[in-house]
């Protein structure tokens, strides 16, 4: 009872620390494109923290830091709130329900690809729906920004994401795991795991670079 107790204690603890950074990374880490759309990387520590326990978990702290961010620096009220929750909720729970399943890389992999596709898509439809709403301005002149700045946009921040989390993940549990906040997993199969780790991330970084050129390109250009 004791241990269910303490399993219990260290897995709000880390769900309080990975909200906590999800909320500085959403503060201070914001690349403002076109005007109206922000890109700030909170969905890598929320899907980190959803592949490392469950998808409700990602949800969760999803739904607390938008919420924390529509009472904090937020300007658009209960629209961002609601742009905002969607697109967390798509990546992040599409991604950590397919890894849930079987943590694996190749279903890490697998996740992020689908999340991302998922909030893409999800992003293009309620944008279609609220952008002409929140800006006043005709749904013809939102259907003409989609591929040249909403697709572009939503494609770039989710492959960023993905490729940060693919490269962050095992350090930020190897950490955890380090400082018993997380048991230790056993393996059998511990030198292949490490020659796929660094082959992982050097991959994911080399990803991560060329996302963020791109992003800040795209942002200097619209």
């Amino acid at each position: 009872m004791a241990t269910k107790s303490n399993e219990k204690i260290k897995m709000l603890s880390v769900m309080a620390m990975l909200t906590a950074l999800a909320i500085v990374a959403d503060f201070f880490l914001r690349v403002k494109v076109g005007g109206f759309l922000t890109y700030e990387p909170k969905d890598v520590v929320i899907t980190i923290a959803a592949f490392i326990y469950n998808p409700v978990v990602g949800l969760i702290i999803s739904l607390v830091v938008c919420l924390v961010e529509m009472v904090t620096i937020s300007d658009t009220g209960f629209i961002g709130l609601l742009m905002n929750f969607l697109a967390s909720a798509m990546f992040v729970g599409v991604s950590s329900v397919i890894y849930y399943r079987k943590k694996t890389l190749p279903r890490a992999i697998i996740g992020l690809l689908a999340g991302s596709a998922a909030m893409i898509a999800v992003m293009l439809l309620w944008n279609y729906i609220i952008t002409p709403i929140y800006m006043q301005i005709p749904r013809e002149m939102v259907v003409k920004m989609m591929p040249t700045l909403l697709l572009p946009f939503n494609a770039i921040k989710a492959g960023l994401n993905a490729a940060l989390v693919l490269f962050l993940y095992k350090g930020v549990v190897t950490a955890l795991r380090k400082s018993k906040l997380l048991p230790t997993r056993e393996s059998n199969d511990s030198e292949n795991k490490r020659s796929n780790t660094i082959i992982m991330v050097v991959i994911s970084a080399l990803a991560v670079a060329t996302m963020i050129l791109i992003l800040l390109i795209f942002a200097k250009i619209i």
